[in-house]
């Protein structure tokens, strides 16, 4: 039985994942190797400055932030020319996934699509999709790896692909400073959350694939995060601390609830 390596941190059930137990899981997993260095960073860019000049990036990585305490940035700008792509593989800018006017998104960044935790995360945001909409709000899923591990995910789980995009060089993670690192990944406390959503994960990995892991895999080492937009305007944001630390549904949706009308 194949169970997660933190099993030893609480007292509750092992997680069991069927389709972890193959010789082929095996082959793979002891193939993969997680360089502990820094991934190749973009040009750095200064997500936001507040009005001394210092850089409020680190607010960021709070837990959750208010959008009070970040410069009233243009984020369109900030966002520049960050190209993903659409899970069909056609590449877009990051900024035309919603309108730069005043359209509500929330843009959930998972680790990547061959992360247990993030088909968690995509059937969550998946069941919670007509509720958003209804309230006017476009939902977003970005993940590390190719257009066609995106597929994968979305094919098995599944996901609706048209609000699913890859970013197999991590641009997004990059320009809004989300962790990175095996630390982060494997060692840190935030993912001992896991334990207490035994079933939604076990519902979530039913037809799993780890051929849904980057080919590139100094990708399994990033964190995920989650952000609420109001067109340019930056509403809320929360890094994910480490693996499976997910921003709860139900925060992010009453944030989304308590915008302004325009």
């Amino acid at each position: 039985m194949a169970t997660l390596p933190w099993q030893n941190l609480q007292s509750g059930r092992p997680l069991y994942f069927p389709s972890f137990s193959s010789r082929k899981f095996q082959s793979q997993i002891s193939s993969l190797k997680f360089p502990i260095n820094s991934p190749t960073k973009l040009k750095p860019t200064r997500l936001f400055t507040s009005n001394n000049g210092i850089s409020n990036s680190r607010l960021v990585g709070r837990a959750s932030a208010s959008a009070s305490e970040f410069n009233a940035a243009d984020m369109g700008e900030i966002l520049g020319d960050v190209s993903i792509f659409t899970a069909a593989g056609q590449p877009v800018l990051l900024k035309d996934l919603w309108d730069q006017n005043q359209e509500i998104a929330v843009v959930a960044l998972l680790r990547h699509f061959g992360c247990p935790c993030c088909w968690e995360l995509a059937l969550e945001l998946k069941e919670a999709k007509s509720r958003f909409e209804a309230a006017g709000v476009k939902l977003i899923a970005i993940g590390v790896g190719t257009p066609n591990k995106a597929r994968m995910l979305a094919e098995r789980l599944p996901f609706p692909m048209d609000c699913l995009y890859a970013d197999p060089e991590r641009k997004a993670y990059d320009i809004l400073g989300l962790y990175y690192g095996f630390g982060r990944t494997f060692l840190n406390p935030a993912s001992t959350k896991v334990f207490s959503r035994y079933e939604s994960l076990q519902k979530a990995v039913r037809n799993y694939t780890i051929e849904a892991t980057p080919d590139e895999t100094s990708g399994v080492l990033q964190q995920g995060g989650m952000f609420v937009f109001k067109g340019k305007q930056l509403l809320y944001a929360r890094k994910d601390e480490g693996t499976g630390d997910h921003a709860p549904l139900d925060e992010v949706f009453d944030i989304c609830c308590k915008v302004p009308a325009s």
